[in-house]
């Protein structure tokens, strides 16, 4: 077996044993939409450290996992309910749907107003600086 693979694989398996815990976490319910009722997958919040990290990892939906993979190709009026996941107690679910506004702020005054009204702590903010979605 290829030694990418390989360290893919073992990345995969070390993710998912977080699965009890996010789904604890997050109600069994995305992270980022609140979906409920749907397959959740564990998603790392970039940049990733060499090994995974619980307290970096969200559980979203399979239409959030494909929004955040072709940001462009997805529906902005998807992410409105970010006005309520911008004030999760969950940093690594803050990081994101800040990151998500400030993407869409550009085009979208709607996003801009919502980041307007966030206040972040130093540490999130360093982490959404990090790296940004687009």
């Amino acid at each position: 077996m290829a030694r990418g693979l390989e360290k893919h694989l073992e990345r995969q398996r070390q993710l998912s044993l977080f699965g009890k815990d996010l789904t604890r976490r997050s109600g069994a319910c995305c992270e980022l939409c609140s979906a409920s009722g749907v397959k959740l997958e564990v998603y790392e919040v970039p940049p990733t450290a060499a090994e995974p990290v619980f307290e970096e990892c969200l559980f979203i939906c399979e239409e959030c996992k494909e929004a955040l993979a072709r940001p462009k190709s997805a529906s902005p009026d998807r992410w409105r309910n970010l006005i309520e996941t911008v004030w999760s107690e969950v940093p690594a679910v803050q990081v994101m749907a800040v990151r998500i506004l400030d993407s869409l702020s550009k085009e979208h005054p709607w996003a801009a107003e919502i980041l307007d009204q966030v206040y972040l702590d130093e540490e999130i903010e360093e982490w959404v600086k990090k790296q940004a979605l687009l």
